[in-house]
């Protein structure tokens, strides 16, 4: 939360003359916005539960090899549906609650949700072409 406070508070100082050109530009992409981490069980109703929009929820965990690869191939695939689906990642550590919640077992576990419902799962790593299948169904394409 300190951090960012202190990220906001960097973000809306004014820029000053020449400054600015030799600055790296903050920005968030389509695909940041897209994409969040879960912070609590209130969050996860509010932002995944309630949204109006369909969720993929990824359960991972810092440790676990193939979340490293399976979470960024799914961003990846969630930023180029422009909005039409969001992704919440929660980590099992931090949110063993949810993770026993929604019957998690092992990692990485994937879940698409519509209207607060779980309407589709998978459990382990897949291919490009399986996510995109798997967010179209989703998203009824």
């Amino acid at each position: 939360m300190a951090q960012r406070l202190a990220l906001q508070r960097l973000l809306s100082l004014p820029t000053r003359g020449p400054l600015v050109s030799h600055c790296r530009a903050f920005g968030t992409s389509a695909g940041r916005r897209n994409t969040f981490n879960v912070q609590d069980g209130g969050d996860f109703q509010d932002r995944v539960v309630n949204s109006p929009k369909p969720v993929v929820v990824d359960f991972h965990a810092q440790w676990c090899g193939p979340c490293k690869i399976l979470g960024p191939r799914l961003e990846k695939l969630v930023a180029k549906l422009e909005g039409k689906v969001l992704m919440a990642k929660v980590d099992i550590d931090d949110h063993t609650d949810l993770a026993i919640e929604y019957e998690v077992s092992a990692v990485p576990t994937v879940l698409a949700m519509k209207n607060g419902d779980v309407v589709d799962k998978f459990v382990g790593i897949k291919d490009e072409d399986q996510l995109e299948a798997f967010l179209k169904k989703l998203i009824g394409a």
